[in-house]
């Protein structure tokens, strides 16, 4: 008898054509949503905080070391999605290739990197927001905008300590109202605020380009202080393991399978068509941004292209900028807190969650009771915790989801190659080996403390499956 541990799913139970989800998303629904998630904290704010903390103007080398790996990654989702198009993402390729196990710790880390990128962008958005208000005339007490014992300056001067970040909370709880209407609806909305923030990335980068001071990029690689990690060559790897954060959009196409009109076909094209487009715009935005902001200034700016645009004396072009922000990451919002409701509603549907993340409203066919849970729970993380600790938890549980992706396409090839895939990954595995090795070099340059956090989320996600998720396994029942 098989261990319960390394039972997997067949390939074919994998695909549920009667899920209860509308399948209403065509191939450029899931472009604009990958560009949407993508497109968001990681460029607006993580930016400014990897260049200022840990690379200097070569973040710009960052994200591009963070693009490759992602591409390798991001080939081995298109194999696998086109051969699984399941709404629960690497989760539900770890079941079918390596086992129940697997597929928790994987499923469970997926929780815990849209869970706290949400919370993550959130936490960016309240800093856009706030400026943006400011310059209307509106002031936010800043003992509401940062997260708890963090020392503001009052209007009178005088230095107290915040209380927790309100407005993150706000835009969390719009954001969830919004996914329970229905993906439709929501999906229309996201690609009218994806067009939009486009449209003002161009501006800004079209506007800021002669306000470029060539000695902000001296020097380009700044000598590293002596420690890991705080510039020179391992300051780029740890701010490229930051960056991983601002990759995670192509990740999240994957879980909307089941919403898709034909998940084989275009899951592949919304993951590699968002991951081509948001690489150039990356590589492109952070080289500016470095060139007209000096990244010393950056360490610890939630807004560092508010604080660019500042710079370039516009007043209305600071205010457009800064409210076309502020929309753009209501579409990154959507895309997280979607892709963490379908991976609960697979986890639920397979046994190894509670019955009750599996129910979708009669009206909306939505999973309303996770929507709600994880609005709960991401409201308190962008409350409490700052960007930069959000960010690199984010990072982390991105790396491990990209390793599990890449040895599943190899594991796959050898236990069902007769499977039909509408996309292969050429070379061999050569592709997917590579994508290992890049994820794991970059996951080691994180930072201790996030190896710790990750360490006892997985360890608490074990302690469930044990005592629930085990016995209540849809494998575990069909085998009895």
């Amino acid at each position: 008898m098989t261990n319960p541990l390394w039972r997997t799913k067949p390939v074919s139970s994998t695909v549920d054509g009667r899920t209860g989800l509308k399948r209403v998303l065509g191939p450029w629904h899931l472009i604009a949503l990958g560009v949407g998630v993508t497109i968001g904290a990681g460029l607006f704010s993580l930016t400014g905080v990897a260049a200022g903390q840990d690379a200097g103007p070569a973040v710009t080398l960052s994200f591009m070391i963070a693009a490759l790996a992602c591409g390798f990654a991001g080939l081995c989702y298109g194999e696998l999605a086109g051969m699984i198009p399941s709404g629960g993402s690497a989760y539900s390729y770890a079941y079918a290739s390596m086992g129940e196990l697997v597929a928790w710790i994987i499923g469970w880390d997926l929780v815990l990197e849209y869970t706290v990128g949400a919370a993550a962008v959130a936490s960016s958005w309240s800093g856009y927001v706030s400026s943006l208000l400011t310059g209307w005339g509106m002031v936010i007490d800043p003992r509401l905008l940062a997260t708890p014992l963090t020392p503001v300056t009052l209007p009178d001067g005088s230095i107290a300590s915040a209380w927790f970040n309100a407005p993150a909370v706000f835009a969390l709880w719009i954001v969830t109202a919004l996914l329970m209407r229905g993906v439709s609806e929501s999906t229309t909305v996201n690609t009218i605020i994806v067009a939009l923030k486009l449209m003002v990335i161009a501006v800004v980068v079209v506007v800021c380009i002669p306000h470029i001071h060539m000695a902000n990029y001296h020097p380009f690689i700044p000598p590293n202080t002596g420690e890991f990690g705080h510039f020179g060559l391992s300051g780029i790897m740890r701010a490229a393991g930051m960056a991983f954060f601002a990759y995670l959009g192509f990740d999240i196409v994957s879980t909307t399978a089941q919403d898709s009109r034909n998940p084989a076909r275009n899951i592949p094209i919304g993951i590699i068509g968002s991951l081509l487009i948001c690489s150039v715009v990356y590589a492109v935005f952070s080289l500016i941004l470095t060139g007209v902001v000096n990244y010393k200034t950056m360490a610890n700016d939630p807004s560092p292209v508010a604080t660019a645009i500042d710079a370039t004396g516009i007043p209305w072009l600071a205010n457009f900028v800064k409210l076309g922000i502020t929309a753009g990451y209501v579409s990154v919002l959507f895309g997280l807190l979607l892709g963490q409701a379908r991976v609960f509603l697979v986890m639920a549907r397979d046994g190894l969650l509670p019955p009750v993340f599996a129910r979708l409203n009669a009206r909306t066919h939505t999973p309303w009771t996770s929507h709600l849970l994880f609005a709960g729970l991401t409201s308190v993380l962008a409350a409490v915790l700052p960007i930069g600790q959000l960010g690199n938890m984010t990072s982390i549980g991105t790396l491990l989801a990209f390793i599990i992706v890449c040895v599943g396409v190899l594991v796959l090839r050898k236990t069902e190659p007769d499977v039909p895939r509408l996309f292969r990954v050429p070379g061999g595995p050569v592709i997917p080996v590579l994508g290992i090795i890049s994820c794991t070099v970059v996951m080691v340059s994180l930072d201790g403390l996030t190896w710790l956090r990750l360490v006892i989320w997985l360890a608490i996600g074990l302690v469930i499956y044990f005592f629930y998720g085990i016995r209540h396994s849809l494998l575990s029942r069909q085998q009895s």
